[in-house]
């Protein structure tokens, strides 16, 4: 392990992901948090109950604007990036965004952490990067081949993390996530399935054939903080349960955790959407010495109204 840092800058910290981490780093000890984040996603509800807390500031800013970066990253040692355009559907989109966001705002983060002095970039990358694996579970030696706009992105940015580590020797750490779910979360399936059983209408699943890697947040933080104390050079690393959940039976078991029983409606496969992935999590546990639970989905009811966590 190496010593702590001093300062952590958390980019998207207003996000899903990135607020969960601000909070634990900010719980684990004596650091200063500075989150930045551009708000097309984030939340300002999302940290609000850190108003008062004296180690912590928050700045509208954009990955995009390099000069904003160069601002926020003075007198830090560590960056998380995790600011991005992270849904596959609105990533085909929008497709300038998404370069201009997950590319060029990568770009400027590495390029800034290095003018700045910088000792250590972490990169929330994506399982997406694998496309459709040649086989399951993927481990991280499989070959990067994005089926979307988005995985295309994200191999991107890992590319530049290694160029950034080759020519300049930035310490930069890959985390592959898989499909993170958790509170906070407003744009992905599972919050929006959720959203319609409750309201009684029907969840629509698109082509119905796909067997997902599902990963708890708090997994993922605890990925993200472990990865930002070690020390040297580490290989990219899958974050994930290393469990296949298959779609139909996701829908199914919000269905049953729903006051009401919504019907499940099928809909024609989107094209962008990877239908089998599972990730190999062994690096994880080798590396991390993070286990994932039995269970992807035992949080689920952690989501749930308390009424409707107590029927379940």
């Amino acid at each position: 392990m190496s010593q702590r840092a001093r300062r952590v800058v958390v980019t998207g910290g207003a996000g899903f992901i990135g607020s969960h981490l601000v909070d634990r780093l900010l719980a684990d000890g004596a650091v200063d948090v500075l989150a930045l984040d551009n708000f097309s996603h984030g939340r300002l509800e999302n940290l609000a109950h850190l108003r008062n807390q004296t180690r912590f500031s928050l700045i509208e800013a954009d990955v995009r604007d390099r000069s904003a970066m160069m601002s926020a990253f003075v007198g830090a040692d560590l960056v998380y990036h995790l600011a991005a355009q992270s849904s596959v559907v609105a990533a085909a989109q929008d497709l300038d965004y998404t370069f201009q966001t997950n590319v060029l705002g990568t770009f400027n983060v590495l390029r800034a952490a290095v003018e700045c002095g910088i000792r250590r970039v972490l990169f929330a990358s994506s399982c997406e990067v694998y496309g459709e694996p040649i086989s399951l579970p993927v481990d991280e030696n499989s070959p990067l081949l994005a089926i979307n706009s988005f995985g295309a992105s994200k191999v991107a940015g890992e590319v530049y993390c290694r160029a950034f580590r080759r020519e300049f020797g930035l310490q930069t750490v890959i985390l592959r996530l898989s499909n993170v779910y958790g509170t906070r979360d407003i744009g992905r399936l599972i919050p929006l399935w959720l959203r319609q059983a409750r309201s009684g209408h029907g969840l629509k699943v698109y082509g119905g054939k796909q067997v997902l890697d599902f990963v708890w947040v708090g997994n993922v933080v605890e990925a993200l903080v472990r990865a930002g104390e070690l020390e040297g050079a580490i290989p990219p690393i899958n974050i994930g349960s290393g469990t296949g959940t298959r779609i139909i039976d996701l829908a199914r078991r919000i269905a049953r955790l729903a006051e009401c029983q919504p019907k499940i409606q099928f809909e024609p496969a989107r094209p962008m959407e990877v239908t089998r992935l599972i990730a190999n999590v062994e690096r994880m546990r080798q590396i991390l010495l993070i286990d994932p639970p039995l269970d992807p989905l035992a949080n689920l009811t952690e989501l749930l109204p308390a009424p409707m966590a107590m029927l379940a």
